[in-house]
C-alpha cells in the first residue's frame, strides 16, 4: 500500500476509534448515564480519548447537557437554528471550546463530573495527550505521514461531531416531535449518533436507533461489553420524556 494510502486509512481508523468513545464513554455513558462501565473498560477508553482528541470529559459533558436543556433557542451553544448550519459545521470546535471554557457552564451542568486525581496529574494536559498520540503515529508511520494521519484524523473527526450538531439539526427525517433530525449516512459514519432525533426524544436511552433498520453501532459495541460484563444498560426499554418532564440539568 502507497505510503499516503495507508496514512489515510489508518487516520479513518484512530478516528472511529475515537468516535466511538465519544459516542460511548462521553454521551451515553457520562452525559445522560444511560449507561455504566467497569473500570476495567472505563480507563481505557479516558485514556485513548486523551491521545486521540484530548477533550476534558467534564467540559464535553457540561456543553452537551446545556445543548439539551436549551436546544435550538437562545443559549444553546452550538445551534443550527440560531446560527444558521454552515457556520455550525465550520466552526463547531471553536463554539465547544468557547462554552467549554465558561466556568458557569462546566458549575452548573457537570456537578457529577468533577476531575479526580488522573485528571489533575495527567489527563487535564490535553497538549500531552494528543502529542502522545502524534507521536505513535509518527513511530508508525515515518515523522511525515505520521504528521499526515494526524491532521487527517482531526478533520475527519472534528467534521463527523460537526455534522451531528449541524447538519442533524437541519437535514433529515423527523418521526419525533423535536428539532434534531434522523440521517441514516451521518449514523453510519458516527456510530449511530446521526440518529438525533431519536435520541432527543429519547435521551436517556443508551440505544439510538429505534427501529430494526437503524444501524447503531455505538449500541452493538454496547451489547458486546455487556456481553462479556465490563456494562450495564440503565434502562432496558426506550423511554420518551418531553421537554417539560426533562431535567434541565442533565437531560
Amino acid at each position: 500500500m502507497l505510503p499516503v494510502a495507508l496514512a489515510v486509512v489508518v487516520a479513518l481508523v484512530v478516528s472511529q476509534v475515537a468516535i466511538f468513545l465519544t459516542t460511548i464513554y462521553l454521551h451515553r455513558a457520562l452525559s445522560h448515564r444511560s449507561m455504566t462501565l467497569r473500570t476495567a473498560a472505563a480507563f481505557p477508553m479516558r485514556v485513548l480519548l486523551w491521545t486521540t482528541t484530548g477533550i476534558k470529559p467534564r467540559q464535553w459533558v457540561a456543553v452537551h447537557r446545556k445543548h439539551h436543556a436549551y436546544t435550538d433557542v437562545e443559549g444553546d451553544p452550538h445551534s443550527p437554528v440560531m446560527l444558521g448550519w454552515v457556520r455550525v459545521q465550520l466552526t463547531n470546535a471553536a463554539l465547544y471550546r468557547r462554552e467549554a471554557r465558561n466556568p458557569a457552564t462546566i458549575s452548573r451542568y457537570a456537578k457529577d463530573v468533577p476531575p479526580g486525581w488522573w485528571d489533575r496529574h495527567l489527563f487535564d494536559r490535553a497538549w500531552l495527550g494528543l502529542g502522545l498520540g502524534v507521536g505513535v503515529l509518527m513511530l508508525l508511520l515515518g515523522p511525515v505521514w505520521g504528521l499526515v494521519a494526524a491532521l487527517v484524523h482531526v478533520v475527519a473527526y472534528l467534521s463527523s461531531n460537526a455534522a451531528v450538531n449541524a447538519v442533524g439539526h437541519h437535514f433529515g427525517r423527523r418521526p419525533y416531535e423535536n428539532t434534531a433530525t434522523n440521517l441514516v449516512w451521518l449514523a453510519l459514519i458516527t456510530a449511530g449518533e446521526g440518529h438525533h432525533n431519536n435520541h432527543h426524544a429519547a435521551p436517556t436511552s443508551a440505544r439510538l436507533g429505534h427501529k430494526w433498520w437503524e444501524i447503531d453501532f455505538g449500541w452493538w459495541a454496547i451489547s458486546v461489553f455487556r456481553a462479556v460484563g465490563l456494562a450495564k444498560v440503565r434502562l432496558e426499554r426506550i423511554v420518551f420524556t418531553g421537554p417539560k418532564d426533562r431535567d434541565r440539568v442533565a437531560a
